[in-house]
């Protein structure tokens, strides 16, 4: 007999699905969650058919905006983002990485003028997706997958 364990539906809200394994608790981080009054839905490490291994997000009465989706690309490149209202999924996109990153993560090198006491945002330029890898707009210091997950 296979047991298995089943998660409620939710009325209104986010699923994010295909999140790389063991990745879903830096998305958690880049939302701002969990926090009183949202419920939140969490499976880690989920069988999946199409990658082998996934996270799944669940967030009750909350709709992303566009900054969010950016910075969920940064942890989780492969992610699906499904709205939902009333039970039906009434829009699905998966998150796009954008060309040009501002105040999202910040720059590794010490030296970089985003770090100094300077009213300056950060500001990266994607240079290749797969393996991610960003370029700083300001001192050109080459940015990594390792890098950015440590500042989540």
């Amino acid at each position: 007999m296979k047991n298995e364990m089943k998660v409620e539906a939710i009325k209104n809200g986010t699923v994010i699905d295909h999140i790389t394994a063991n990745k879903s608790l830096h998305v958690l981080k880049i939302l701002g969650l969990p926090h009183e009054g949202i419920n939140v839905t969490i499976a880690m490490n989920v069988s999946s058919q199409n990658v082998g291994k996934k996270d799944v997000v669940k967030i009750e009465n909350r709709e992303l905006d566009p900054n969010e989706l950016d910075q969920i690309a940064l942890v989780a490149p492969e992610a699906t983002i499904n709205i939902i209202r009333n039970y039906d999924v009434v829009e699905k996109d998966k998150v796009h990485f954008m060309k040009e990153l501002r105040s999202i993560i910040k720059c590794t090198n010490s030296n970089c003028i985003t770090n100094a006491d300077e009213p300056i945002e950060s500001r990266f330029h994607l240079i290749k997706t797969s393996p991610i890898l960003l370029r700083c707009h300001h001192c050109e210091r080459l940015i990594g997958a390792e890098e950015i997950d440590k500042q989540f």
